[in-house]
């Protein structure tokens, strides 16, 4: 499958992207953006690959502070807000070409990211996937502590005892918390290419531990107030949301936003937690692509 990478330069630094098929075939391009944050592209590798096979082309890139962008560690908390990856979003679209013409599926982080900024109704996007998601940190926080109070006890005990004395980067803390993820992030073993992401952000881990904290249940970054539940009912283009079963963005958290942004469609994937494209990618191929068929 043809496939060309480049670099946009902006304010903060240069934004690594790789444009996988054609953007001028006719058929409305899909930009993904990937979750964290802070994790970079390469876990959604089969997203934008099982999209392009439509026929319609793939957006991938790496947001900045991570992956192949520009890495800025000695920025303020205060640079970290998700106003800074909205502008990034619509400058590449920019860029390339299609802020005419656009489509738009976020991953977990990267559905929020869509959403905040699909909020917004920028001009020349045409439709929306949201990818396992939350409209509200408060709540993803109240039901991934409700999924923690299900792991076995010792494994809450060194999790309590290690946020308790700010020691969260102990390798029996990150071990505790792998236990959730087994649970609720994937459910199968990570596909190399899926794995390089968590690497990476074990590397640099600034914007995600900045923006979000040390785990994903124990969110004390910027993001912690985040909510744009309210907002929802602006959105005004077609919108599918996908999530897992098991997923740590639960049903009852996805059912807030599907109630709220109007016409929004649903597909709950049941032998599936938080990367259905990973766990079901035959489904999730199938579902993804009717979609974007069905709304250009």
């Amino acid at each position: 499958m043809d496939s060309v990478t480049g670099e946009m330069i902006w304010r903060p630094g240069k934004t690594w992207y790789k444009v996988i098929g054609d953007l001028k075939n006719g058929k409305t391009p899909v930009v993904v953006l990937h979750g964290g944050p802070g994790m970079a592209h390469n876990y959604c590798i089969s997203i934008a690959e099982l999209i392009a096979q439509s026929g319609r082309a793939a957006i991938l890139y790496d947001q900045i502070g991570c992956g192949l962008s520009t890495h800025i560690p000695e920025a303020p908390a205060e640079f970290w807000q998700p106003e800074l990856f909205m502008e990034e979003l619509q400058l590449l679209v920019e860029h390339l070409g299609i802020s005419e013409n656009y489509s738009i599926i976020g991953q977990s982080w990267g559905g929020m990211l869509g959403m905040q900024f699909a909020i917004t109704r920028p001009h020349g996007l045409k439709s929306l996937v949201v990818a396992d998601s939350p409209s509200s940190m408060k709540v993803w926080v109240s039901e991934a502590n409700r999924l923690r109070d299900q792991l076995p006890a010792d494994v809450q005990a060194t999790l309590l005892k290690h946020e308790a004395a700010e020691t969260t980067t102990d390798p029996e803390y990150l071990e505790a918390v792998q236990v959730f993820y087994d649970q609720h992030v994937c459910r199968i073993p990570l596909p190399a290419w899926a794995q390089e992401s968590f690497d990476q952000a074990a590397i640099d881990p600034t914007v995600y531990g900045t923006m979000n904290g040390p785990s994903e249940f124990h969110v004390i970054g910027s993001l912690k107030e985040w909510d744009i539940t309210d907002d929802l009912h602006k959105i005004d283009v077609p919108t599918m949301l996908v999530s897992g079963f098991y997923d740590e963005a639960t049903p009852d958290m996805v059912k807030i936003i599907h109630e709220r942004i109007p016409g929004a469609t649903w597909e709950l994937f049941l032998e599936s937690s938080h990367t259905p494209h990973i766990e079901e990618p035959a489904r999730f191929k199938r579902i993804v692509n009717e979609f974007f068929d069905r709304v250009s």
